[in-house]
């Protein structure tokens, strides 16, 4: 609970409420409890589905706990921004359910001082979980985070870069193609901006293209704070997979290795496989986070 990482036990004091969804939940037919689809993973299998009790989502009508996504220490990540009053540790939250005709989710960022927090008498020792989640990708695999830092680049599309600037990269990811083919490398996937999570820098914009984030209470710019993706290398930025997960004697796409465990470590998923953007405030920390599927 004193690490960085995604999913695993939060730092949370133990005569602290975990925290709730309170909000109507879309109804299901059918769904996966959280012990079983650890087991399965354990196992290389596939959890089997279970119908909802009483036919509806448990806290369709109520509230329902708040599932841990991670926490992140800026003695681990020096470039995490700071919260209200200069804190130093952020913790992700997401809702379980769906809400909404669309697919829409609940998110919550909850800023602490680690000392201050580290210096609870006594801490939770699990968090509640609902009896079933709606998928297998809603329950976060634990992994201790190793964090590397790298420069990063602007997305280049519609005015992030000058007009001129975007053109020439375009030129040079086409030249890219017509040497090397499906193996060539690009600006978009392997030279500006890594997949996977990431804090900072600048954040990918391939499902929507650019957007100006503004905070809704004071209208400053918004910036990126972090970034959660579940897979942390495919395909389109093969060039980002760290050198022991490659086979040597391969080039390109084909030289990627380890499969989901290394591909997907986390096993979430955040939309249809989107990025989700984390904005806060520059202004004021204290100001509401902004969530953005990009």
């Amino acid at each position: 609970m004193r690490d960085s990482h995604i999913g695993g036990p939060m730092l949370w004091p133990g005569d602290e409420p975990w925290p709730l969804c309170r909000e109507p939940h879309r109804r299901e037919d059918e769904g996966y409890a959280p012990d079983e689809i650890r087991t399965s993973r354990a196992a290389g299998t596939w959890p089997k589905s279970r119908p909802w009790p009483d036919a509806g989502a448990p806290g369709q009508d109520g509230s329902v706990p708040m599932m841990g996504l991670a926490q992140l220490f800026r003695r681990d990540i020096p470039a995490l921004a700071s919260g209200p009053d200069g804190a130093d540790l952020v913790q992700i939250f997401r809702c379980p359910f769906i809400h909404g005709p669309y697919g829409e989710r609940r998110y919550l960022l909850r800023w602490r001082h680690s000392r201050e927090a580290e210096r609870a008498e006594r801490f939770l020792a699990k968090a509640p979980e609902v009896p079933l989640l709606r998928g297998e990708d809603e329950l976060p695999e634990p992994c201790v985070l190793h964090p590397e830092e790298v420069d990063t680049y602007p997305w280049a599309e519609d005015g992030t870069l000058p007009a001129s600037l975007i053109e020439r990269i375009d030129a040079w990811d086409d030249a890219q193609t017509a040497e090397r083919g499906c193996d060539a490398a690009s600006y978009q996937g392997d030279l500006s901006i890594p997949p996977g999570w990431r804090v900072g820098g600048y954040p990918s914009w391939a499902s929507t293209g650019p957007m100006a984030i503004g905070c809704e209470a004071c209208a400053t710019p918004m910036r990126l704070l972090l970034t959660a993706e579940g897979y942390e290398m495919d395909a389109d930025s093969h060039s980002w997979a760290p050198l022991e997960d490659r086979d040597q004697l391969l080039q390109g796409k084909a030289s990627m290795r380890g499969g989901p465990a290394v591909a997907q470590p986390t096993r979430l998923r955040f939309g249809r496989d989107r990025d989700l953007h984390v904005f806060t405030c520059p202004s004021n920390p204290g100001h509401p986070p902004r969530w953005v599927l990009a």
